[in-house]
């Protein structure tokens, strides 16, 4: 049986600062936004991640503090242009670390503008072998 992680919900304070950051700044696609009855929320997917993220105040949306996520993992196979992209964007991110030499030692982070953190690892094998099979 596949057991399949597709959704995680991000805490923000101010939705539409987020829907900026994520869409601009890091190029995520919006896969739909919903603003309705007093309810908003939109849903963001990375580029060729099989795994998106949501925000805003809809149904269990408001358990954790804006901010308080920390440690969310983004796989490139290309750090150094992963963040000369993101910085193309706008996006403030911090330098590249290597903590082993091995492929899968290599990072970046950034924060979104609550204080949520990801880190971007690099992985040079996804190049080539890609978790989700492009079309």
């Amino acid at each position: 049986m596949d057991w399949t992680l597709e959704v995680i919900v991000v805490p923000v304070s101010d939705i539409a600062r987020s829907i900026g950051f994520y869409r601009d700044k890091l190029g995520f696609v919006q896969d739909f936004e919903t603003d309705s009855g007093g309810v908003h929320f939109t849903q963001f997917t990375p580029p060729g991640s099989g795994c998106s993220i949501v925000f805003g105040n809809g149904p269990g949306m408001s358990a954790m503090q804006p901010g308080s996520l920390k440690g969310l993992q983004l796989v490139v196979s290309d750090v150094k242009a992963a963040r000369e992209e993101l910085i193309g964007r706008g996006a403030e991110v911090g330098d590249v670390t290597v903590f082993d030499e091995r492929d899968g030692g290599t990072f970046f982070g950034f924060d979104d503008p609550d204080g949520n953190s990801w880190a971007v690892q690099q992985i040079k094998a996804r190049a080539d072998k890609p978790l989700i099979p492009r079309s």
